[in-house]
């Protein structure tokens, strides 16, 4: 369809929106988002079809005004906590394809260094995990059970324990994302290099498959998790340094609710991640296939959410708004 056409097809909806929004008439809150969700279909089809168009301009405006007032009145219904998941998050997931890359390659790479770092230091694990831990470690490993450290505190206090610790770790990821997308990084990398000499000094040790088939139980969704935050991290640090055509405060907003989206998505997370490491790690005893399984299933899960999942969601999205101006 022609920008000439789509304006005229749909010129009188966004008056309407507008005059509401100017004047701000009294209307229904249901028939309020269903005006909003009209006017959004209009941008995201502008935004595919007529790109840098005064078209764009003019609904991304009218859709950045009516943001807050929309969200203030809609009446939330009983499936919004689950549509969060399954429609809404995976849409916003897609968008942030590219920073999610650039955060696993960015951990992969300092993973990397931190082995290297090990390998090529042998007091440099000690300045990472401390003496206290590394004794203790080789205590264990000399007493025949190298991943030990697990059977130390009770499930339930370990669960809590490791739980917040990882909410923790998370926030600080993503509120770090603040200055300038750097604070998100760093926190990527020091957990990195922090991985990379801990894994190799299980390896250097000769215990390398043990804590492989051990750690990862917890440490896959775990470190997962690192990845994903720091990747919201980056997404509020962009907004402010690319504002694109939205002013900065506007656009420092929308990465700020973005990427509180991306988190609050690695919620069940903390909570999957925390009991596998207070109620599951600690059986060192389990068969390999058991605990690859748990590996397995982790991986691929994690794979499917932020990665498959948005960009099959972001197809049919387009097809339907492709579809929308012969409705």
């Amino acid at each position: 369809m022609r920008e000439a056409a789509f304006v005229k097809q749909n010129k009188d909806k966004w008056l309407t929106f507008e005059s509401v929004l100017v004047n701000k008439d009294q209307i229904h809150p249901d028939e309020l988002s269903s005006l909003y969700m009209e006017v959004t279909d209009h941008l995201s089809y502008a935004q595919t079809f007529y790109p840098h168009s005064k078209t764009l301009e003019y609904l991304n405006h009218l859709a950045s005004q009516s943001h807050q007032i929309i969200y203030k009145t809609k009446r939330e219904s009983s499936k919004r906590f689950i549509t969060f998941f399954t429609e809404e998050f995976p849409l916003v997931m897609y968008q942030y394809q590219r920073q999610l890359l650039i955060a696993f390659l960015v951990f992969l790479l300092f993973s990397i260094i931190g082995a290297y770092s090990a390998a090529s230091d042998g007091a440099f694990v000690r300045s990472i995990m401390g003496d206290g831990y590394v004794n203790m470690t080789l205590d264990n490993i000399e007493k025949g059970d190298p991943m030990g450290v697990y059977k130390k505190q009770g499930e339930i206090n370990m669960f809590l324990g490791i739980t917040i610790n990882n909410i923790k770790v998370a926030l600080f990821a993503f509120i770090y994302g603040i200055f300038f997308t750097v604070g998100s990084l760093y926190i990527i990398m020091r957990n990195a290099v922090m991985l990379g000499s801990f894994q190799y000094f299980f390896f250097e040790q000769g215990v390398g498959w043990e804590s492989v088939r051990t750690i990862w139980i917890h440490g896959t969704i775990e470190i997962s998790v690192i990845i994903i935050a720091g990747c919201a991290g980056m997404v509020l640090g962009n907004s402010i340094l690319f504002p694109k055509t939205y002013t900065r405060l506007e656009s420092f907003k929308r990465g700020m609710k973005n990427g509180l989206k991306i988190v609050v998505s690695t919620i069940p997370l903390f909570v999957i991640a925390g009991f596998l490491e207070g109620f599951v790690t600690r059986h060192t005893e389990m068969p390999d296939w058991l605990a690859i399984t748990i590996i397995s299933c982790s991986l691929a899960f994690i794979i499917f959410y932020y990665v498959y999942y948005p960009i099959k969601k972001h197809k049919e999205e387009k097809a339907r708004l492709a579809a929308l101006p012969t409705l």
